[in-house]
């Protein structure tokens, strides 16, 4: 099958690109500009996918359409917003598929999305969504949880930290959530949706086998480094929401309002997934350990 990616330059893209060419897919991503160093017979056009005048042709001759495209954070000044990323490009890669004749539509969404949500980023993420179920096309969404992988931000940054210094402040009492998923994972899932036609026209939230607060999260981190567990002093959650408001614009700042509300809510769910595509999530401890293990500290 020949698949065209959006977002498929990205961490997520780079291990679903990986698991579809040896499946033997044939692959076409839409890129800003053209990426070295990618999987030989992979094609790339040039194309942005908010604006829709510069799709013209980029679909066709595909079968299916994989929409990555996401953020985590806003920057408008640079027009980087969770409407035009994930509303927007959402609605154009539809209008995409459909201009192409492309019938099967994979979604990645994220969880935690839902009609009545809090954040920004989950709000546009059930928007987006609901552009997909009302698009008449044979589609699946994805929502996974905290992807965890060689190259991902959020716990290759905690490492980072560590090797600093053995203090991890934690927003409140850390008792919150959360469930990660490994990339590979991830990947595997948006390729067995191209086989199972029971998953057309589903949404599945996607997690690993392992539930731990975001404490058990910083010593499991430290571990896989070979250090010991951290210092976890607490910040006063009402002490955060006057600061974050404040500093949350400046680029360097490490987390916003809408970053913080999704942390509290938790990042877990039931892994009913596994019923459908059948196999085990590779373990958090495991995973990371490829990747930060004492020979990498």
């Amino acid at each position: 099958m020949k698949i065209l990616i959006t977002g498929g330059t990205g961490f997520v893209g780079s291990h679903l690109r990986k698991e579809l060419l040896r499946k033997g897919h044939q692959l076409r991503l839409l890129v800003h500009r053209q990426t070295d160093g990618l999987e030989d017979g992979v094609e790339q056009v040039k194309g942005d996918i908010t604006r829709m005048e510069t799709l013209g042709g980029a679909a066709e001759g595909c079968q299916a359409l994989i929409n990555l495209v996401g953020i985590i954070r806003e920057f408008p000044s640079k027009g980087t917003t969770f409407q035009r990323l994930h509303v927007t490009a959402t609605a154009n890669a539809l209008a995409m598929a459909r201009e192409a004749g492309i019938d099967r539509y994979l979604q990645m969404s994220a969880l935690g999305t839902r009609p009545d949500a809090v954040s920004e980023y989950h709000k546009t993420k059930f928007k987006a969504e609901e552009l997909v179920r009302a698009s008449g096309l044979s589609w699946t969404i994805l929502r996974p949880s905290l992807i965890f992988g060689p190259k991902d931000a959020f716990v290759n940054m905690l490492a980072e930290n560590l090797r600093l210094a053995p203090v991890m402040p934690v927003m409140g009492d850390g008792k919150y959530r959360l469930q990660p998923i490994h990339a590979d994972d991830v990947a595997r899932c948006f390729t067995l949706c191209l086989e199972l036609p029971a998953t057309v026209r589903q949404s599945y939230e996607l997690c690993g086998n392992d539930r731990f607060t975001y404490q058990e999260l910083l010593d499991r981190i430290a571990a896989a480094m070979g250090r010991p567990a951290p210092f976890k002093p607490q910040l006063p959650l009402g002490l955060m929401k006057l600061v974050i408001p404040v500093m949350q614009h400046l680029p360097p700042f490490p987390i916003t309002m809408d970053q913080l509300q999704m942390l509290l809510e938790e990042n877990i769910c039931d892994g009913n997934w596994k019923q459908t595509f059948n196999f085990e999530p590779i373990s958090f401890e495991a995973g990371i350990r490829e990747y930060l293990g004492a020979c990498h500290s």
